[in-house]
């Protein structure tokens, strides 16, 4: 039976993610493109036609700062007047009634301390190397030239590895909502002698690999545990069903806090996590206004980005070799334009990089927009915001996808580098430290702030439109896996 934060049931007892999600991005588009949102209402194909309404939303954003933050604050209150609170009972409860509801249990605390020596510097493993010092900034160098990140990740990891003692975070408590997760900062932090508060769901094997990492490492791990429940489910919490309970279980804890949302789930519960993340990070702002919060945004996503980036693309486009032109021709023709084409219009300032892909879903595309608009809407309150794009990641939930993992092994012949988990979250973990340690940059418009040290893997700055490569990448990826 379905419990918590979820999507309201029909006169059947049905609870439509497609009904749901198409009425959440057509109330997002509302206020500032009323035609965007009838289409979005009247799309009769939302499993494949939401990549135009998401790429919309972002479209209709670039208008102005006031424009992109509507849209924002439209998006978060049609999420709160979808989506309920769904009772034992089959009873359904407003998702906003999570601000006050009382908790039913009270989440004690068990500490984890690491028995091992802090890494007192950055240290990005790489491809089997451990990168410090000199290595590591030449590597972010070769990067950036190569177009696989923007500059400002080199400037703001160059000044992790220039204050080594920002890695403690000291007087701070990062909780990482989805401890297990592949791309969260966890291990990482630990490493470096942090203080984590972990969230994730009761399930005794990932409590056991969790707390091995913090034993390996030097830092302080913060679990939540019930002394009433019984040894196999005592560690852990359904935030689905318990945002009360982790709530009021972070906001008791010591230091500074840093809420961070690294969830993931399959399919329609990826929209439900998402909504109770955020349903949590609006109750313990509410308790503990100090909390930062922070999010890492999937470069498969629409995005506005600089006017280098479309540069750097054009030239790419201008100067690849004699025989991709020779193939791209034809492909082109033969394809009416959909394979093989440039990326942006060459004098586009700013452009927009849409990456969305089709396969992983209108589910997976809104949960992770929900996240940006949190952050452009906090930022706008003035809560401080940790957001980045993250690179395309060899983690478990993608490569089990054969479509996915294929154009993963295929990606680099178009200018995309996919990453290991162990260098992605390191290096996220480091942009994270630095935007806890100093003053972020203010920009005019809050696409600035999401293009800001961007780790997209190439996607922004490739020759190619992302989507109108990804089908050969897959091919030569498929080709290559059988050879």
């Amino acid at each position: 039976m379905t419990h918590g934060v979820s999507f309201p049931a029909d006169a059947d007892g049905r609870r439509s993610t497609t009904r749901a999600g198409r009425a959440v991005v057509a109330d997002a588009l509302r206020p500032v493109d009323p035609v965007g949102a009838l289409g979005a209402e009247q799309e009769t194909a939302w499993r494949s036609g939401y990549v135009l309404h998401l790429r919309r939303l972002v479209e209709a954003g670039v208008a102005g700062p006031d424009a992109w933050l509507a849209i924002a604050d439209a998006g978060l209150d049609a999420v709160r007047r979808t989506l309920v609170v769904a009772a034992d009972d089959g009873s359904e409860a407003p998702l906003s009634s999570l601000a006050t509801a009382p908790s039913k249990r009270t989440l004690g605390t068990i500490e984890v301390l690491g028995e091992g020596a802090a890494q007192v510097e950055l240290v990005l493993p790489y491809r089997g190397r451990e990168l410090r010092g000199a290595d590591l900034r030449a590597q972010l160098d070769a990067w950036v030239a190569r177009g696989v990140m923007e500059p400002s990740v080199a400037t703001a990891v160059g000044l992790v590895i220039d204050h080594p003692e920002w890695l403690r975070l000291e007087g701070r408590t990062v909780a990482v909502l989805g401890a297990g997760a592949e791309m969260g900062p966890l291990a990482a932090l630990l490493r470096w002698g942090a203080t984590v508060a972990a969230v994730d769901l009761p399930r005794p094997a990932l409590w056991e690999r969790v707390q091995r990492t913090a034993r390996a490492g030097a830092g302080r791990l913060l679990v939540p545990f019930d002394a009433s429940a019984s040894e196999d489910g005592s560690f852990g919490a359904d935030l689905l069903a318990e945002v009360p309970e982790v709530s009021d279980w972070l906001a008791a804890l010591d230091g500074r806090l840093v809420l961070g949302n690294y969830l993931y789930a399959d399919g329609g519960t990826h929209v439900r996590v998402a909504a109770a993340a955020d349903a949590l990070a609006t109750r313990l702002i509410a308790a503990r206004p100090d909390t930062a919060l922070a999010f890492l945004a999937t470069p498969t996503d629409a995005f506005v980005v600089p006017r280098e980036a479309v540069e750097q693309s054009t030239r790419a486009y201008s100067e690849r070799s004699g025989a991709a032109k020779l193939v791209g021709r034809p492909l082109r023709w033969a394809t009416r334009g959909r394979l093989l084409h440039r990326a942006y219009p060459p004098a586009a300032d700013p452009g927009i990089s849409d990456a969305i892909v089709p396969v992983q879903g209108p589910n997976y595309a809104l949960a992770k927009r929900i996240q940006r608009w949190r952050a452009a809407a906090a930022r706008r309150d003035g809560t401080l915001v940790s957001f980045h794009v993250a690179p395309s990641t060899r983690t478990r939930s993608v490569v089990k996808n054969r479509a996915l993992a294929a154009a993963f092994a295929g990606a680099h012949r178009f200018g995309v580098e996919i990453f290991e988990p162990d260098t992605a979250n390191t290096l996220m973990a480091a942009l994270l430290v630095h935007d806890l340690s100093t003053e972020l940059p203010v920009h005019d418009h809050p696409w600035q702030d999401e293009a800001y040290a961007a780790v997209h893997g190439g996607l922004w700055r490739a020759a190619y439109e992302p989507r109108s490569a990804l089908g050969l990448a897959a091919a030569l990826g498929y080709a290559s896996a059988r050879t």
